[in-house]
């Protein structure tokens, strides 16, 4: 069985909805960051610095090749300093 009114093509009861709908699409705001530059100065802070990279690769290549010795009193006494505070 088929009713058909006048203008029944046309009719749909969630207009009114689907508008609703898509203006709160369009108003909803990206979330956004920014940083300051005191943050951006404390970041570049955190970079590993040039002299500081070849000193420890320096190190790593000493111990890799077994030449790299401990200095076993200084270690001692940089433990009993540390440890007394």
């Amino acid at each position: 069985m088929k009713i058909n009114g006048p203008n029944q093509t046309n009719f749909n009861p969630y207009k009114q909805q689907i508008q609703k709908q898509s203006e709160v699409k369009k108003d909803i705001q990206k979330d956004q960051i920014e940083i300051s530059s005191q943050a951006k100065q404390l970041q570049e802070k955190d970079k590993i610095s040039e002299k500081r990279a070849s000193h420890v690769q320096e190190i790593k290549q000493a111990v890799d090749s077994g030449s790299y010795k401990v200095n076993q009193e200084k270690v001692a006494q940089k433990m009993l300093e540390f440890w007394s505070k």
